[in-house]
């Protein structure tokens, strides 16, 4: 909540001419306190001020503009990135799947060495011949580790997994509990559109289970696209009477693809990625194509929420987005959910990305925590 400014004008009258000094020390005690109260009542700070003028100023460009707001640019940067290595104390153990890749990322202990992580790596090119000795390290690396995150990436259903995601992890990982992260490279459109998606978050859910993991210690955690696709996933474990999540991280959540909101229209021209314009990739049917944009799987906001675990909303106030989460944590709610939706004032699409760097980030990383820790 936004604190009331206050006026902090001198006031008048004939100065005394001797002054205590404890007062004087007092007073000045207070007006520090008071110009310190000042920047805190500030709605964003200037780190974020300038990341939303960055934001816009390279969206407004000619030629950049259009490939950064369909999604093209994104691609693009994800094919060059370098190597990612994971922290010290960490390792990153690659998965490949049938149709799509994932990469766990686990704390490193006395008790299990990096030869042991290589019994994961379902390869058959590097997979030893004891399948069933793989299965055992897995179930007891994961069982160690209690809980795990499974983290479904953003980008609009066209973009793959970057090293951004990889940081996410991290920062997953290293809150109290110890967690361990599977971050899915699942496919996207335009050459695997719906139900692609969907097919790959449940199988990672599923090598989960089979893993040994309960869906008790399974947190799924996703931005933007991924965060409706989290949703989805928790559509199809319920209709299929699976067991659904613990609890549920959904930064952004690209929850209708119809894109009925209204803050499609009140933040058109506040939104600094997708604002000022129609042809940006949250307008796009290349995920859908021909489908019913509407269908639940596809824009969760028309699903029903009865019987979802416990969930966190965490959305901009400037972002055109803004209504997918507020419509669907009021429905979540009414359907008897708990629910917590935190709305940042003034902020940008998936502001997280700033991790540590930004005030309103470093607060919404704080505020998963102790959601994840209650």
């Amino acid at each position: 909540m936004r604190m009331n400014r206050r006026n902090l004008g001198t006031s008048s009258g004939r100065r005394e001419k001797a002054v205590d000094k404890s007062a004087m020390e007092r007073m000045v005690r207070q007006n520090r306190a008071r110009r310190k109260k000042r920047r805190k009542d500030k709605s964003i700070s200037l780190a974020a001020t300038m990341s939303k003028n960055v934001i816009a100023l390279a969206t407004s460009l000619h030629g950049i503009g259009p490939l950064i707001q369909n999604g093209t640019f994104r691609k693009r940067v994800a094919e060059i990135e370098p190597p990612w290595h994971p922290p010290r104390g960490f390792s990153l153990v690659p998965i490949e799947m049938p149709d799509f890749s994932m990469e766990l990322l686990l704390h490193q202990n006395e008790f299990f060495s990096n030869n042991s992580l290589e019994y994961l790596k379902t390869d058959d090119s590097n997979m030893p011949e004891d399948r069933a000795g793989k299965e055992d390290t897995a179930e007891r690396l994961l069982t160690e580790n209690r809980e795990v995150v499974l983290q479904l990436h953003g980008g609009g259903y066209i973009g793959k997994m970057k090293n951004a995601y990889r940081d996410f992890a991290v920062l997953y990982a290293r809150m109290p509990g110890e967690r361990a992260v599977l971050s899915v490279d699942y496919r996207v459109a335009p050459e695997d559109p719906y139900p692609a998606a969907l097919e790959d978050a449940y199988a990672a859910y599923q090598w989960l289970l089979e893993m040994g993991c309960r869906g008790s210690q399974i947190i799924v955690v996703g931005d933007s696209a991924g965060g409706g696709l989290a949703l989805a996933l928790c559509l199809y474990l319920k209709d299929k009477g699976e067991p659904l999540p613990k609890k549920l991280v959904l930064m952004s959540p690209w929850t209708d693809l119809a894109a009925t909101g209204d803050s499609y229209e009140t933040n058109f021209e506040k939104d600094p990625l997708f604002g000022n314009t129609t042809d940006s990739m949250i307008y796009s049917n290349a995920y859908y194509g021909e489908n019913d944009p509407k269908t639940p799987y596809i824009s969760p906001l028309y699903g029903n929420y009865e019987g979802f675990p416990p969930m966190l909303f965490q959305v901009g106030g400037a972002e055109m987005l803004l209504s997918d989460s507020a419509r669907a944590a009021k429905k979540a709610k009414a359907a008897g959910c708990e629910v917590q939706l935190t709305i940042y004032d003034e902020m940008f699409h998936v502001f997280q990305l700033g991790m540590k760097k930004m005030k309103e980030s470093r607060e919404a990383w704080k505020e998963i925590e102790e959601f994840l820790t209650i």
